[in-house]
């Protein structure tokens, strides 16, 4: 008699999960967020961090540099440029590529991308982020700005 008060008052696992799949459910409706939403916020949350110079790998920056030329520049696509995401009902999992300046502590770096935009994306989607994996495609040295610049300017003597 005391084992079947003892299963009545310790819900079972499944139990739990259903309730709190009750709780998660709203009369008022469902809302369903876009993976593209997700990726954006994460990229948006990415390039906050000092040290993020750009995101993406080689092929997807240059495919995202002709886009924004032939539309005239500031695409809304190329926020999400180097990010991918799996979004769940209630989970999310972002992929990000970086580019990372020259100097900077990479690991350190790629912690600080990790908590930014786990804040960002729990804050405004209520998703729960399970993992951000984060793949440095290049670094970027500051000789590459001056042989850009280079080729843009007028020679120094005549």
């Amino acid at each position: 008699m005391s084992d079947i008060k003892t299963e009545a008052a310790v819900p079972s696992a499944r139990d739990a999960a259903g309730r709190r799949d009750a709780a998660n459910r709203n009369d008022q409706g469902h809302t369903q967020i876009a993976d593209g939403v997700v990726a954006k916020i994460a990229g948006m949350a990415a390039r906050e961090i000092g040290g993020v110079h750009a995101m993406g790998g080689g092929t997807a920056r240059m495919v995202g540099a002709v886009r924004d030329a032939v539309s005239g520049g500031g695409s809304s696509g190329s926020v999400a440029q180097g990010v991918s995401v799996e979004v769940g009902e209630r989970q999310a999992a972002v992929d990000i590529d970086l580019v990372v300046e020259y100097g900077a502590a990479i690991q350190d770096l790629a912690a600080a991308v990790r908590r930014n935009v786990t804040a960002a994306v729990e804050r405004m989607t209520g998703l729960e982020v399970t993992e951000i994996n984060i793949k440095v495609d290049d670094i970027h040295l500051p000789e590459d700005d001056e042989s850009a610049d280079d080729g843009d300017s007028e020679p120094r003597v005549q």
